[in-house]
């Protein structure tokens, strides 16, 4: 399974993107006996327009131009259901092993996401109830991915 980050806003050169890179790279070396391929980092420009509703649906009319209807849609939301490292990894596995073929995990915009992106959603999970920046959140969607695979392959990396 082809698993890819979608990100409204773009990661500058500094430490969180060097620590992101670190995780994503484990991700791919590790990722591939587990059936998964991370494939890519998909950045936009947050939108320019003039109110909330219309910058939300615009960064969601970007996303949904580079989903298949068969991608699984998992978007990163302060009102999505949150999961132990285990039960992340568990969520991922299962949809590999029932075919889906690809993956993106979505981070909206400061305004949050479109309603309609939310309908389509497969899964919205939550990093915790804290507010966190963008940067933060891109660290730790890539350690968890990372983690996930680890899981899968009974890797030491995961301690209880």
């Amino acid at each position: 399974m082809q698993i890819g980050i979608f990100a409204v806003g773009r990661l500058k050169s500094g430490p969180e993107k060097e620590l992101v890179a670190r995780y994503l790279d484990r991700l791919k070396k590790t990722g591939k006996a587990q059936g998964i391929d991370f494939t890519r980092v998909n950045e936009i420009n947050e939108s320019r327009a003039g109110n909330a509703a219309t910058r939300k649906r615009e960064e969601a009319q970007a996303l949904e131009a580079t989903l298949s209807p068969e991608t699984v849609l998992v978007l990163l939301d302060e009102n999505g259901k949150s999961f132990d490292s285990p039960g992340f990894s568990e969520k991922i596995a299962t949809f590999r092993d029932q075919g889906k073929r690809a993956m993106i995990f979505a981070i909206g915009g400061a305004d949050g996401l479109d309603p309609a992106l939310v309908e389509r959603a497969d899964l919205t999970i939550n990093f915790g109830a804290m507010t966190w920046p963008h940067q933060i959140v891109r660290i730790l969607l890539a350690e968890q991915l990372y983690r996930a695979v680890t899981l899968m392959a009974g890797h030491p990396y995961h301690r209880v």
